[in-house]
């Protein structure tokens, strides 16, 4: 297997991490920009396909030091920061709950900080297969039209993020829940862009201080 250098820059590592995020790494690729070296006759991305092969992915992250510094010549700098970074991931999830999106006031909960924002804000909520958030994302802030609201600017961080279905939902400052005609018109481009894509929307949610509006509840979904 030829060495990490002599690979293009698009295939090694650092560099694809760098341009298209952890996601599209494997976990060979994201265990060799820990390990960072490989060993004699070995490149990093090889000797982390084997580390993971002895071990499984699940089995790594509970190894200790002393399992890992006579794997393949890993030594005890190695071990140690493998053992290290697993366990930082540990305590830093170990209270985060995943918020679980099912009703529109479940998305109106979330929504505190912009409720009675003086401008409009448009929001994606990421969600898996589950209904459980990926991650959420203020796509624009102003009033909505087609071109604040472009469905690549919604689709390309889903697609991103592996999401397999969105909610979108946004404020109305003036208090009144009620979707204009551009909501009407945005939603509808959204909802048949997220068809080509296979992700679907599942509801667009409009909010205000005191109350919601919601397009599946009044079948404009």
């Amino acid at each position: 297997m030829p060495k990490i250098k002599d690979l293009p820059k698009i295939e090694r590592p650092r560099e694809k991490l760098e341009k298209y995020g952890p996601e599209r790494l494997s976990n060979s690729e994201l265990l060799a920009i820990l390990l960072r070296t490989g060993s004699e006759g070995v490149n990093v991305v090889e000797l982390s396909n084997k580390i993971l092969k002895k071990f499984s992915a699940v089995g790594l992250a509970k190894s200790s030091v002393k399992e890992l510094k006579s794997t393949f010549g890993l030594g005890a700098a190695k071990a140690c920061e493998i053992v290290a970074c697993f366990e930082l991931g540990r305590r830093l999830l170990q209270n985060k709950q995943s918020v679980l999106l099912l009703s529109p006031q479940d998305v109106w909960d979330q929504l505190k900080d912009i409720r009675d924002n003086k401008k409009e804000h448009f929001v994606i909520f990421f969600l898996d297969a589950r209904n459980q958030e990926i991650k959420r994302e203020i796509i624009s802030v102003g009033s909505l039209n087609a071109n604040l609201v472009h469905p690549r600017e919604v689709f390309e961080p889903a697609v991103r993020h592996l999401a397999a279905q969105v909610i979108i939902a946004h404020n109305h400052p003036a208090g009144d829940p009620a979707p204009s005609s551009a909501d009407l018109e945005i939603t509808k481009r959204l909802v048949e862009a997220g068809k080509i894509l296979g992700i679907k929307v599942l509801n667009h949610i409009i909010i205000t201080k005191e109350n919601y509006f919601s397009f599946q509840d009044k079948g404009l979904i």
